[in-house]
């Protein structure tokens, strides 16, 4: 039996207990792996980690006993669609066209704290689909919602969860990135959520874009004409607490950063080129490439731990920080830049993300992820992309972990 997901997400006017410690009231025992992350347990399995709530308490209501949030959503960049796959069971639950030629090459996926996903196109374009099928409208002009169930996706037009698509003239637009918004606790959902993105025409040029999450509608731009040269742009982008932007560049290039207020752009040059970004839960900005470099925005500077292979890379909320390596995943810890443990998989990861039952999950560039148990070592596969390819935050944990008063 699967456990109940709680509606309200964060400590924001639910109530509840501090979960922070990592022990919790209930049924079960805490499991604590030696890399500082805890899987919460009910008497069912796992339970949703959500950090200062108290799921036994809230009132936010459910659906079906899930919010949206027991997903990870991969890019099938090869295929023109995106995955979205169900974090605890392990089965595909919808597959979506993200473009309407099917031929964006989507790469980055961000989920907000609704549980609802945005998809960059490579090729430009971004698409929001929703998570849960309540939220989608009869559009199509067929009675009832027509949406995919599995692994087979319904053409352009006919499927009804795609919430919006804003096409952009793009010849790269990688990164994306919600914000978490403003929750309003009566009807226990997030409004005001926005939307980062960035594309580029001309190297050395960049558009960073901010988004109206419910419309789509470009509401801010910000064109910066002194960037790093190459054929990407930005290449990743991930938010901190305030919703300010940071945008890293592949190569010897720069990391960015856009107040999300005042529109102010500031950029540091690099001293590893970087694939993934993230920013965790003290408000340090990690760029991981071949090696994993952390940037303390107080003071500006940087600080690197050797961890090999260009990747993605996420950290649990705890103090650990899960990063691609040769062969497996690397744990570091994100004080002490100490590589706490290695975990190995099968094959080549290059996508990490954590989910909200504390598993994390490697993706590779093949038509694999893998869930892993961070307490024993342990993996489950899902199988089934189409030329998988993302390391953003593709459960929405890292949005959760950073918004965490």
């Amino acid at each position: 039996m699967r456990p109940a997901l709680a509606a309200c997400v964060l400590a924001v006017g639910c109530g509840g207990d501090d979960q922070s410690s990592g022990t919790q009231s209930g049924t079960g025992t805490t499991a604590t792996s030696d890399v500082g992350l805890s899987l919460l347990p009910t008497g069912d399995g796992p339970r949703l980690d959500v950090g200062m709530l108290d799921l036994g308490t809230t009132d936010c209501g459910l659906h079906n006993g899930d919010l949206g949030l027991s997903f990870i959503w991969i890019a099938n960049s090869t295929q023109g669609t995106v995955s979205k796959i169900d974090t605890l069971e392990l089965k595909e639950r919808g597959r979506y066209v993200v473009r309407p030629d099917a031929a964006g090459n989507p790469s980055r996926t961000s989920v907000n704290l609704s549980g609802d996903v945005a998809v960059a196109n490579r090729n430009g374009g971004i698409t929001k689909i929703h998570a849960l099928t309540e939220r989608c409208a009869d559009s199509n002009g067929t009675p009832g919602i027509q949406t995919a169930e599995g692994s087979e996706f319904l053409p352009w037009g006919v499927e009804e969860c795609i919430a919006w698509y804003t096409p952009m003239t793009y010849v790269s637009q990688r990164p994306v990135a919600w914000t978490s918004g403003v929750f309003d606790p009566a009807a226990c959902t997030f409004r005001e959520q926005k939307l980062w993105t960035a594309g580029m025409n001309t190297p050395g040029t960049i558009d960073i874009i901010r988004l109206d999450g419910e419309t789509g509608a470009v509401e801010a731009m910000v064109t910066i004409d002194d960037a790093y040269v190459d054929n990407y742009g930005i290449y990743g982008g991930a938010v901190d607490a305030r919703g300010n932007f940071w945008g890293s560049q592949v190569g010897q290039a720069k990391l960015h950063f856009v107040d999300y207020e005042t529109l102010e752009h500031k950029s540091w040059d690099l001293e590893v080129g970087a694939y993934g970004i993230t920013v965790d839960s003290q408000g340090y900005v990690w760029t991981c490439a071949g090696n994993a470099s952390r940037f303390d925005p107080a003071t500006e500077t940087w600080q690197r731990v050797l961890a090999g292979e260009y990747g993605g890379c996420m950290e649990d909320g705890h103090g650990t920080l899960y990063k691609a390596n040769p062969g497996g995943i690397v744990a570091i810890d994100t004080t002490t830049l100490e590589i706490k443990r290695t975990y190995a998989l099968p094959q080549h990861i290059h996508g990490i993300s954590v989910d909200f039952y504390g598993y994390v999950w490697g993706v590779s560039q093949g038509s694999q992820a893998y869930r892993l148990d961070p307490v024993d070592g342990s993996f489950e596969t899902v199988g089934g992309l189409v030329g998988a390819y993302t390391y953003s935050d593709m459960t929405g944990f890292a949005l959760r972990s950073v918004s965490v008063p």
